[in-house]
């Protein structure tokens, strides 16, 4: 192909990679914004850890065999969600969706044990209103909780995307994006775990 054809071709080629490392680059502010928001509510609830007004400490609160649990689901999801990415890099679309779905079941089974511990915490009078302690910790781990639950509404779309269309470079695009959010809610949780469960034990 040459003459004007073949620069048409070309300049919409080139159209489609500056777009796509558009998309990269805001992606990446997002993330960037995002762990700022995470800091600032580290950061809160460092500062109000012990403002418990007389009312129940993390000591007395925090069940660590429970947060271990859902530690070890969120782990497990990232470590599944990486075979996703694997089976998507060899063009297995099925094995991709198969992964997929292991990963949405974790991450709900996640999400079901942190809405139990929120009702039993405010079931035994601990809700996020009796200290500032507590509207701390209701607050860090609360917007975690609703970032995994956006992140699993984002694999159901994701995968009747893939279903639907299969690999082609804009949905790898697509899952790529997504494996940086839900690879990044695990660092999160690990800051959570260690900053506010395991001292709130001690």
């Amino acid at each position: 192909m040459t003459g004007p054809d073949a620069a048409a071709v070309t300049g919409a080629a080139d159209d489609a990679e500056r777009a796509n490392a558009e998309k990269a680059f805001g992606f990446w502010v997002y993330l960037m914004s995002d762990a700022v928001i995470f800091a600032m509510l580290f950061a809160t609830y460092a500062v109000m850890a012990h403002r418990v007004a007389g009312g129940p400490t993390g000591r007395t609160l925090f069940r660590l065999p429970h947060t271990f649990a859902e530690t070890m689901l969120l782990l497990a999801s990232s470590f599944t969600f990486g075979l996703s990415s694997i089976a998507t890099n060899t063009g297995r679309r099925p094995w991709t969706l198969i992964w997929l779905g292991v990963t949405l079941l974790l991450g709900l089974a996640f999400v079901g044990m942190e809405i139990t511990e929120f009702r039993d915490m405010v079931a035994s009078g601990a809700g996020p209103d009796r200290s500032g302690f507590l509207s701390a910790f209701f607050t860090l781990v609360g917007t975690h909780g609703l970032h995994v639950s956006v992140g699993m509404i984002w694999i159901v779309l994701l995968g009747i995307e893939v279903a639907v269309r299969g690999l082609n470079p804009q949905v790898v695009s697509h899952l790529y994006r997504l494996s940086l959010f839900w690879h990044f809610l695990d660092i999160v949780w690990i800051g959570v775990f260690s900053i506010v469960y395991l001292p709130g034990l001690i």
